[in-house]
């Protein structure tokens, strides 16, 4: 009747996971969609721009590359938990989304620095210029198509890493809702009887979370 089994409180294993992916598929997707927006404009902003406005989000970069990511996002996990800690479950879902989106935008911006300082010297950018092209429109018409080719490689990749990431915060306890079974609670749940003999409440999601 169960083909994977049942969890301790007799509830569908399968079903759970069928649940627990779209869970972490939608939060891995939506915090690197917003990674994606906030890394590549202010990549894009340092690179023209450069001088102290590059200067200054470079040290900003610096300083969030010094810190794990992975503790970043436990931090304000665990600090907007703290903060509304009867708050609705969307409310739980948006902290989570920002802990992920704040540890992975960096990446994304030195990527697009890097490449719209390369394009920013070009003949068309030039042309632009000299045409009297506003300086942001230069950016998003001219300079953004031309330096998204390496931030689509980079973001599919992170899609992987995001839902590690949120995973990780479930199977702490300051992730999704405890109400919500995501592949990373469904873990830290079947943690608890693994020695008990019941291995497959753990085993099963955490295959899922590899496939994926």
């Amino acid at each position: 009747k169960y083909l994977l089994g049942t969890d301790d409180q007799g509830r569908d294993i399968l079903s759970a996971l069928m649940y627990g992916a779209r869970i972490s598929l939608a939060v891995g997707l939506v915090s690197v969609l917003l990674s994606v927006a906030l890394g590549v404009g202010l990549g894009l902003l340092a690179g023209f721009r450069g001088g102290w406005v590059d200067g200054f989000l470079m040290r900003v970069c610096d300083v969030m590359l010094s810190f794990p990511p992975i503790l970043v996002a436990l931090l304000i996990a665990g600090v907007g938990r703290a903060m509304f800690p009867n708050a609705h479950e969307s409310v739980a879902f948006g902290v989570l989304i920002v802990s992920i989106t704040l540890t992975g935008w960096v990446q994304y911006a030195r990527t697009v620095r890097g490449s719209t300082m390369v394009e920013r010297s070009k003949e068309y950018v030039q042309a632009a210029r000299v045409i009297g092209v506003a300086p942001s429109r230069i950016m998003v018409r001219h300079v953004l198509p031309n330096v998204m080719g390496p931030v689509l490689v980079l973001a599919t990749i992170q899609v992987a890493t995001a839902i590690l990431t949120e995973a990780t915060l479930s199977f702490l306890g300051v992730g999704v809702p405890p109400t919500q079974p995501s592949l990373g609670t469904l873990i830290r749940v079947g943690n608890d009887f693994l020695f008990s003999g019941e291995w497959w409440i753990t085993i099963f999601p955490g295959l899922v979370l590899v496939m994926i």
